[in-house]
């Protein structure tokens, strides 16, 4: 039977996943606390604005993408005291709170890690010195797309995927919202229609084109799988594809469960197709 084995959120876009038991889908189709703050570059503090909503591309900020050394940092976001704590190899590089004192100390911190790294140079390029850290720390606006989705993928999918490389890629190196399992290898590509989540309602969206942050160990930061070259090689995809975007129905983007006042998805819960 499909059902979910793990979730994530991530509070910090491209930082450390938190493992969860369970997540609430929020009106608009997000995950609560999820991508809720970003290190974006400093001409780009601000949003852009497309099609009427806000967006924040992830090549304008620290994203794993072109930062991939990133992954070899530990951070943990304190929800209630609204404070990041950041380790790297078991010790703490800083750990400040979301007042403008505080955001400095986490953005110098994190530039002095990035510039003594080989990432150096791409930090260094005109426009994006000093860090800006974004975000009120409770408001789930840094995800990729513009709407609201939550991001699944199933553990067949990765296994099939690891084979292909000879190597063992886990679950974080994608930063799913969602894992599934009970089901075969790929098969969430090809839904379509209702997908209900325990008591939560979506509809499948569009599959999910990966990039470079793939390639990166999400314990070491080192580029050590050629995930990309491998999803269109060895599997014939046209775009190098794993896992599918999940949208709430309806043009509200209004949650639709059991009881009509919310979503939460729980680790166990059944997921059915059609």
């Amino acid at each position: 039977m499909p059902h979910v084995v793990a979730l994530y959120r991530h509070p910090v876009k491209g930082f450390t996943p938190e493992k969860v038991t369970s997540v609430t889908v929020q009106a608009d189709g997000r995950i609560a606390g999820d991508r809720v703050l970003a290190f974006r570059f400093a001409d780009a503090a601000t949003p852009d604005e497309r099609d009427g909503l806000d967006y924040w591309p992830k090549s304008k900020g620290l994203a794993l993408e072109t930062f991939p050394g990133l992954a070899a940092l530990r951070l943990e976001y304190d929800d209630e005291a609204r404070r990041v704590r950041i380790e790297h190899d078991g010790e703490t590089l800083v750990e400040a709170g979301l007042d403008d004192a505080g955001r400095v100390a986490l953005a110098d911190a994190l530039t002095a890690f990035v510039l003594d790294s080989p990432d150096a140079k791409r930090l260094q390029r005109p426009g994006r010195l000093p860090l800006v850290l974004v975000g009120d720390g409770e408001t789930s606006r840094f995800q990729d797309s513009r709407r609201g989705y939550v991001s699944l993928h199933s553990t067949a999918s990765i296994d099939a995927l690891s084979a292909a490389l000879e190597h063992e890629v886990e679950d974080r190196r994608f930063r799913s919202n969602v894992v599934i399992g009970g089901v075969d290898a790929w098969d969430e590509l090809s839904w379509q229609g209702e997908v209900t989540i325990g008591a939560v309602r979506f509809a499948a969206a569009v599959p999910i084109v990966r990039c470079l942050a793939t390639h990166a160990n999400p314990d070491t930061g080192e580029r050590d799988a050629s995930v990309l070259k491998t999803l269109t090689g060895s599997f014939g995809q046209d775009e190098p594809t794993l896992g599918r975007m999940l949208l709430l129905p309806g043009v509200s983007g209004a949650v639709s469960d059991a009881s009509g006042s919310g979503g939460t998805i729980r680790v166990g819960d059944e997921v059915v197709v059609g």
